[in-house]
């Protein structure tokens, strides 16, 4: 995704702990050692996914929507790639922002 193309686009993720202690749901690629968020062009990409990525018990989850901007800056500011995910995980495309 470009510069030209993200801004004021709105990306989907998964949400770990709404309305409380939130933050965004990352993964880690153990084979490449790099940790990021996956993001998806809809809600129902992000969905269907969910059931796909690793989560912890006993914690709620919820697909919300945010500007890819801010999403860019937290997963930078905390040492994260985003990853562009269809439905079911397949990577569209890796972002470093």
């Amino acid at each position: 995704m470009t510069n030209a193309q993200a801004e004021n686009q709105w990306v989907w993720v998964v949400v770990q702990d709404p309305g409380g202690n939130e933050q965004f749901l990352g993964q880690h690629d153990k084979q490449e050692n790099i940790s990021f968020i996956p993001a998806f062009h809809s809600k129902e990409e992000a969905q269907q996914c969910f059931l796909n990525l690793a989560r912890q018990k006993g914690r709620k989850y919820e697909v919300q929507a945010i500007l890819y901007e801010e999403l860019a800056k937290d997963a930078a500011d905390n040492g994260f790639m985003i990853f562009l995910l269809d439905e079911n995980g397949d990577v569209l495309e890796r972002i470093k922002p």
